[in-house]
C-alpha cells in the first residue's frame, strides 16, 4: 500500500500541473488555439520528431560511455525509451527506476546503472545552466525570473563542485562522511554507499578515453534537440530564431525541476508560453505551440517506449514494482 508521504508527493504534483493549467489556460479562447493547431505544418513537424529521434540516440551513445570502461552495456537506446515512457505514464518519474531496471538486466548491476544516470543528470544540468548563462548575455530577462534562475544555477553549480569532489578526491569525502557524521550511524552508512555508488559510477567520466565522445554526444544531444523545437516551431508558423529554441529547453530544463503529473503535463506549457513571451509571441500562439511540441514528443516516446517494453516480456508495473526492489534490496 502506497505510504502517506507517496500519496502527498503525487498529489502536489497533480495539483501544480493542474494549477498552471488553469492559470495559463484561463482566458484563452480555445477556438484560436484549434484554429492554430489546424494550420499546422507537418512536414516540419515530421522533422521535429525526427531530430528528437537522433538527439535520444545520441544521448543513449553518450550514456554507454559513462559507464566503466570493459562494460559494454547493451539494449541501452531501448532502456532508455522504456524510461521516458514511464515518466509519461507513472507518477514521481518512476520511469528513471524502470529505465536504470532494464538497462541493468542487460548489463552492469543496479547501482553502477544508478550512479550513471545521476552523473548523466549533472551533465544535462551543467548544459541548461551554460544555455541559460548564455542567455542572460543576450536576452533581457525580466527581473522576477532573475532570482529563480540565479537559484537553479546556484544548485546545479554546488552540484557540479561535489560530483569533482567525488571524481577526483573519493578518499577524502570519506574520511569528511565518518568525521562529521560517525554519531549517526544510519546516515553515515547511507552516506558512504552513496558515495562508494557514485564513485564507481563516474569510473566512465574519468576514463581518458571516453572524455572526447562524452562531450561531442554532450553538444549532440542538446543540438538536436534545440533543432527539433525550432522547426517545431515552423511547424506552428513561428518563424523566429534558433535563440528561441535554445530559450524553450532553458525554460523546460528549469521547469521539470518542479512537481508534476505525469509527463510534465502543465510544466511544458507554462515554460513554452514563459519563453516564447520574451520573443512577443501571443499567449495563444505560445499555447498552440506547447500543445504541438509536447504530443510531438509524448506520443512517439510513449509508443515506442510500450514497444520495447513488450519485447522485453515485462509490463510496465511489474517493472516498476522490480526496479524498487532491487534498488531495496541492493542497499
Amino acid at each position: 500500500m502506497p505510504s502517506a508521504g507517496w500519496l502527498a508527493k503525487v498529489l502536489l504534483g497533480l495539483a501544480v500541473s493542474a494549477g498552471l493549467l488553469a492559470y495559463f489556460f484561463w482566458d484563452v479562447d480555445l477556438r484560436e488555439i484549434a484554429s492554430h493547431l489546424r494550420g499546422t505544418l507537418w512536414t516540419f513537424l515530421v522533422l521535429s520528431v525526427i531530430l528528437h529521434a537522433f538527439s535520444l540516440w545520441t544521448r543513449a551513445w553518450r550514456w554507454s560511455f559513462l559507464f566503466p570502461p570493459g562494460s559494454r552495456p547493451t539494449h541501452l537506446f531501448r532502456a532508455l525509451l522504456v524510461g521516458y515512457m514511464g515518466n509519461n505514464l507513472l507518477p514521481l518519474r518512476a520511469g528513471e527506476l524502470v529505465r536504470i531496471y532494464v538497462a541493468s538486466r542487460h548489463g552492469p548491476r543496479f547501482w553502477t546503472t544508478f550512479a550513471t544516470v545521476v552523473v548523466e543528470r549533472v551533465l544535462d544540468g551543467l548544459a541548461v545552466g551554460l544555455v541559460v548563462a548564455g542567455l542572460l548575455l543576450v536576452i533581457p530577462l525580466p527581473g522576477e525570473l532573475r532570482w529563480p534562475i540565479a537559484l537553479f544555477l546556484g544548485v546545479e553549480a554546488v552540484g557540479i563542485v561535489l560530483l569533482v569532489a567525488i571524481a577526483t578526491a573519493p578518499g577524502v569525502c570519506r574520511v569528511l562522511i565518518e568525521t562529521f557524521f560517525h554519531r549517526v550511524r544510519w546516515l553515515e552508512r547511507r552516506l558512504l554507499h552513496l558515495l562508494g555508488t557514485m564513485t564507481e559510477g563516474l569510473r566512465g567520466l574519468r576514463a581518458p578515453r571516453h572524455v572526447v565522445p562524452i562531450i561531442l554526444s554532450s553538444v549532440g544531444v542538446w543540438l538536436f534537440f534545440a533543432l527539433s523545437v525550432w522547426a517545431a516551431l515552423h511547424a506552428a508558423h513561428l518563424d523566429l530564431p534558433l535563440v528561441a529554441a535554445f530559450t524553450v529547453l532553458a525554460f523546460l530544463g528549469l521547469g521539470v525541476s518542479l512537481p508534476s503529473s505525469p509527463g510534465f503535463v502543465g510544466i511544458v506549457q507554462a515554460a513554452t508560453v514563459l519563453a516564447l513571451a520574451l520573443f512577443a509571441v501571443p499567449r495563444p500562439e505560445a499555447l498552440s505551440f506547447s500543445l504541438l511540441l509536447h504530443a510531438s514528443q509524448f506520443v512517439p516516446v510513449t509508443a515506442l517506449g510500450l514497444l520495447f517494453l513488450l519485447s522485453e516480456q515485462i509490463s510496465l508495473t511489474d517493472a516498476a514494482r522490480a526496479s524498487s526492489q532491487v534498488a531495496s534490496s541492493e542497499r
